[in-house]
């Protein structure tokens, strides 16, 4: 029988593997990472990103003494919530991010005193399958809609051939390796061989339509490049084109308090943004505050995920409430010395899954790898210019892994107990339909709803889902019963 891991989570790698592997986790979580501040309209603060992903992945090896392989990187559940920070500038986002952090906080504490029991029995196997699936299958839309783009032309729309042969050639060589036999090294970086053979094919096409003037077969952009060592009168920019710090949000909300004003870049995503001021501080806590609640279940399905793939139970050791102060702590800090707050990455619990190495080694050498590579500008220029398409194929196979490994946990649930099926159906149902909760919290002088704070279509199905499973175990164990089974 083949061993279920080839690097247990204590297990160190050979140095020069090391490096590999952690080369090939940073390589999975680099596009999601660097989605978040191009989002909400800060593509300069993508190196810090990067650094605040690396610093927050550290502190939460801290919190759990070295016992869970996760990488934690920048948070798409907190996207609208960040909106409404960057309303007041740097300053804003640091304290959503505070808020957001002290919820796992206390949670944790309340764990501490109570235990875990009550985690059990709100959120039981029926909903964390169909949850951790939803969270695949949910992403599915956004890797589609990568492979077929590229990068370097507009001209033809969003979709593009020739980037859908690319994605796929990545996705291909990512499957033969990882399911190849003959050779152990292939298996282990199956992202970095299949984006190398992605990026390289790609590159050909961009070379050759270049030459030709055929506008459709450039995928790659490679202006970025140029662009970070040629000034605009065509002189090199110098000692900050090699090496430069990224903008930490600390140092630029200090500059916000000590100068009265908004940065250039911050502006320049939200003209009407303003210094934070009392109601400011109202309006940013109440729109993390909820997010921050709901996003404390998607931690718990992210690290039941990983628990089944590793086979051992995180929640029990290093223990839910280590994560849970890992993941907060680790967020705040990542914000602090990053920009966005941060969370367990899928795509990192999926390249643990294909690749079977759930060194925690690998995971802290990749921490400081981001940590090293968000000064190098160079290195973090070349990796932006992965085509979308190529990192569509990577994901792929990554978010199909997350959906598999929940669908996987349904294995032991009695899906013919009409129970059960209503739970399920009511999660994926909401969650891959799109349904949102979106809770209105300024109003116009007409009455009007003036902004809302959204809450994602995961979490809102989460949520469905414990609120049915909670209903059909009261009536269950009411005088009113369950129906039974069709063959009862």
């Amino acid at each position: 029988m083949e061993k279920k891991l080839v690097y247990d989570i204590h297990d160190k790698p050979k140095f020069g593997q090391m490096l590999i592997f952690a080369l090939q986790q940073v390589l999975a979580i680099l596009a999601a990472t660097i989605a978040v501040p191009t989002i909400i309209g800060l593509p300069v603060q993508i190196p810090a990103a990067i650094l605040g992903a690396g610093i927050g992945t550290l502190v939460y090896q801290l919190f759990t003494k070295f016992n869970s392989p996760v990488f934690l990187g920048s948070s798409f559940a907190f996207l609208g919530s960040l909106s409404v920070a960057l309303a007041y500038g740097y300053c804003g986002i640091i304290l959503g991010s505070i808020v957001a952090g002290l919820v796992y906080v206390v949670i944790a504490i309340v764990i501490h005193f109570v235990g875990t029991n009550w985690v059990d029995k709100l959120m039981p196997p029926v909903i964390i399958g169909p949850t951790v699936a939803l969270i695949g299958l949910s992403l599915a839309g956004a890797a589609m809609g990568d492979i077929v783009k590229a990068n370097a032309s507009a001209m033809y729309g969003s979709y593009n051939l020739v980037a859908l042969f690319c994605g796929l050639v990545a996705f291909l060589i990512i499957v033969i390796c990882s399911t190849q036999k003959k050779y152990t090294m292939p298996r282990l970086i199956p992202f970095i061989l299949g984006i190398i053979a992605g990026y390289a094919v790609a590159a050909i096409f961009t070379v050759i339509g270049k030459a030709a003037g055929i506008d459709y077969l450039m995928i790659v952009n490679f202006q970025p490049v140029v662009d970070n060592f040629i000034a605009a009168d065509g002189s090199f920019k110098g000692i900050t084109a090699i090496i430069d710090y990224p903008h930490f949000a600390f140092l630029e909300g200090l500059k916000e308090l000590t100068t009265g004003n908004i940065s250039a870049e911050v502006l320049a995503a939200n003209p009407d943004a303003t210094l934070l001021n009392a109601g400011g501080i109202v309006e940013v806590v109440i729109a993390f505050l909820p997010v921050a609640l709901v996003v404390f279940a998607e931690h718990i399905a992210d690290h039941k995920n990983l628990s089944s793939i590793i086979d051992r139970d995180l929640i029990k050791e290093p223990g839910l409430k280590r994560t849970l102060l890992g993941d907060g702590v680790g967020s705040m800090a990542g914000t602090i010395f990053g920009i966005c707050p941060n969370t367990t990455y899928g795509e990192s619990v999926g390249c643990v899954a294909i690749t079977r190495n759930a060194s925690v080694a690998t995971i802290t050498t990749t921490a400081f790898m981001c940590i090293i590579l968000s000064f190098i500008k160079p290195i973090m220029v070349v990796l932006q210019t992965i085509p979308s398409c190529v990192m569509g194929g990577v994901c792929l196979t990554l978010y199909g892994f997350i959906a598999v490994s929940g669908l996987k946990m349904f294995k032991d649930l009695d899906l013919g107990d009409n129970k059960n099926l209503f739970v399920v159906a009511s999660i994926l149902i909401s969650g891959i339909g799109g349904l949102t909760i979106q809770i209105p919290y300024m109003f116009a002088d007409n009455g009007a709803v003036a902004a809302t704070i959204q809450i994602t279509s995961i979490a809102t199905a989460l949520i469905i889902g414990i609120i049915t499973n909670a209903i059909l175990t009261k009536v269950e164990k009411s005088k009113l019963g369950i129906a039974p089974k069709e063959d009862e």
